[in-house]
């Protein structure tokens, strides 16, 4: 979802409602798409391990939120979202994203399905208002929305332990939420509670959405719930690493406005069973296939690769782009993705990252880079 670069805290900017419960942690903060946010408290390495291993509990506050409600909000969902909405039943999550009009991507997001009329949509932080006037741009049809971003707070709750750490604070059985789906009810003695599993880190968990003045004390309940299982709160440098083994798209870093699903490997939420938009772009990129694609490597020889630095030929040619990179903590080996030429994508490959006017040596592999046996 949004690139992960920061800047020191050094202009007026948002909170989420736990600002200074990060600050009192000794938190690093940091200026992340406008709001003051927590990027480490032990280090990313041990917040890392910890959901991998155990559980970890992340401020993800600064998402946004809107609800879309009406006879018509399907309709508008199915017109500006790529995957098919008309799946969904109450309960039920999906991965999407909506398309610009000239096949790029104005922003990743969730679709929840929340009754029969009622939808909500979890979009990336840095693109609150621009999605929010591009979905009322196309609003043709009445559809009641409104945007609950700055009254909604989100905590991901994430790793093999989390189940354990949230079910003593819920009467709502938590084993019955299967991934990308959701429940909502009385949670650590507060109502209308919305806990889904959708996770972002490939260590299983979930996320518990309410308002923003219940903030302060649910994360405490959470914390004390979590204190048998070692629990840690997590930053966004964490959040960064965890997604990137899985192999998980970020909004500004691999996708972005001028990149297609289809070239991002995100075909399977691209379904041509309906209109919208930028639909026919995107058939025929399926058709005769894409100038570019969006690959995953290793790192053969020692380095780091970082976003924007250039990929390489055996020849010294340049052939794309590193858009995520980072050295993993599980494997212990960097690891990236990036976009490169079609013809240079085939898995197995070798390729070669210019690192400080070295080019080192990479491996295309396939995705994830981690597996419940190399956790």
């Amino acid at each position: 979802m949004h690139i992960y670069t920061f800047a020191l805290v050094t202009s007026i900017m948002k909170n989420t409602p736990l600002t200074d419960i990060h600050i009192s942690l000794g938190a690093k903060m940091a200026h992340f798409a406008g709001y003051q946010m927590p990027i480490s408290y032990s280090g990313i390495n041990d917040e890392h391990h910890a959901v991998r291993n155990s559980v970890g509990i992340f401020d993800v506050s600064h998402m946004g939120e809107f609800i879309l409600k009406g006879e018509h909000a399907l309709d508008l969902i199915q017109y500006i979202t790529s995957n098919d909405a008309s799946k969904l039943t109450p309960g039920k999550v999906q991965y999407s994203c909506l398309p610009n009009d000239q096949g790029g991507i104005i922003d990743d997001l969730l679709v929840y399905r929340l009754g029969e009329h009622e939808w909500m949509l979890v979009v990336n932080a840095s693109n609150i208002d621009k999605d929010w006037n591009w979905i009322l741009k196309h609003n043709t049809n009445g559809v009641e929305m409104h945007n609950i971003s700055d009254r909604t707070a989100l905590l991901a709750v994430q790793g093999p332990a989390a189940i354990h750490v949230l079910q003593p604070l819920t009467s709502l059985n938590l084993s019955n939420i299967p991934y990308y789906s959701f429940m909502k009810g009385e949670f650590a003695g507060i109502k209308n509670v919305l806990i889904s599993n959708t996770g972002y880190t490939g260590a299983g968990g979930f996320e518990v959405y309410f308002e923003n003045s219940d903030a302060a004390y649910i994360w405490n309940k959470i914390i004390e719930s979590g204190a048998d299982y070692g629990i840690k709160p997590a930053g966004l440098g964490a959040r960064d690493t965890l997604r990137l083994e899985m192999g998980f798209c970020l909004y500004g870093n691999d996708i972005d406005d001028t990149t297609s699903p289809i070239e991002a490997g995100l075909g399977w939420i691209t379904k041509f069973n309906k209109a919208f938009i930028s639909k026919t772009l995107f058939e025929n990129q399926k058709k005769d296939g894409t100038n570019r694609k969006l690959v995953a490597f290793e790192m053969i020889d020692r380095g780091i690769p970082r976003h924007g630095y250039e990929i390489v030929d055996a020849t010294g040619k340049v052939i794309g782009v590193v858009t995520s990179g980072t050295q993993s903590p599980t494997l212990q080996k960097a690891i990236g993705m990036g976009y490169v030429s079609s013809a240079n994508a085939q898995i197995g490959a070798e390729l070669f990252i210019r690192v400080r006017d070295k080019d080192l040596k990479a491996l295309i592999v396939r995705l994830p880079f981690i597996n419940k046996k190399s956790e």
